[in-house]
């Protein structure tokens, strides 16, 4: 219960990485702003919150509309009167390459990946520098570090800008008491992953010392110790939850 009587807002919640992350936080006695695109798997998500005993607020929105944004914090707010923890999860793939990259598939990946990260903590912030503090993790990749494997440019280039935006932020919210992390996870077996060829992802496993994909639980370990009061002093760092695939 390192969470207990804390509020959490969870993009990209209603799979994967980012509802391992809700049901870890639930477990862990937080209340959980749910958002997502995808509606029927959102409510599904929400029904498992539920059964933990956990608080849930539902909001299904595109979190690459800036005023979207705006609503999912506003709802948070009027509902539970505070937001101690804000994880940015919201992303989509790209595997596009240099060649077959176009503006359109460029600037969807950006809004939805950075654009809705920057704005979205925006928000929050006004409300944490208000109650003192608060923690803001933010869900890279190790794309973003060695500009992919099996990544398109697009979708490398954005978990850059997360990791960037990570420090940037950690810095300047630093006096506000509002920690700032990333985590950036390897290969996650997720709805994700689970697109990609066979070939591939038995191409990169053997590329991994531990030998196997990461679980989305590997990753909302690490998120949950990072919203807890026992990472109090850490701030403006990227977490790598990979397997050792970057050694």
């Amino acid at each position: 219960m390192r969470l207990k009587g804390k509020v959490a807002i969870i993009t990209g919640g209603a799979r994967g990485i980012g509802k391992a992350i809700a049901l870890k936080f639930a477990y862990e006695g937080a209340s959980i702003v749910l958002v997502d695109v995808l509606e029927d798997e959102l409510y599904g998500s929400a029904r498992e919150i539920k059964d933990i005993g956990s608080e849930v607020l539902v909001i299904k929105a595109d979190v690459s509309i800036v005023s979207e944004l705006e609503k999912i914090v506003s709802n948070a707010i009027k509902l539970f009167n505070k937001i101690d923890i804000l994880v940015n999860n919201a992303g989509i793939f790209s595997h596009s390459s240099l060649e077959e990259l176009t503006e359109e598939r460029w600037h969807r990946v950006i809004d939805v990946n950075l654009k809705s990260a920057l704005f979205l903590s925006k928000y929050v912030a006004i409300y944490m520098k208000k109650q003192g503090g608060g923690k803001i993790i933010n869900i890279a990749s190790t794309a973003g570090i060695t500009g992919g494997y099996y990544a398109g440019i697009d979708y490398s280039i954005s978990k850059a800008g997360i990791i960037t935006l990570t420090k940037a932020l950690a810095r300047r919210l630093a006096k506000y008491n509002i920690k700032v992390n990333a985590i950036a996870p390897g290969i996650i077996d997720s709805p994700m992953t689970r697109s990609w060829p066979k070939e591939v992802i038995e191409d990169l496993v053997k590329k991994i010392p531990l030998g196997r994909l990461g679980k989305p639980e590997d990753v909302a370990n690490v998120a949950a110790f990072l919203a807890s009061d026992e990472a109090d002093y850490i701030t403006g760092q990227v977490i790598i939850v990979d397997g050792g695939l970057l050694l």
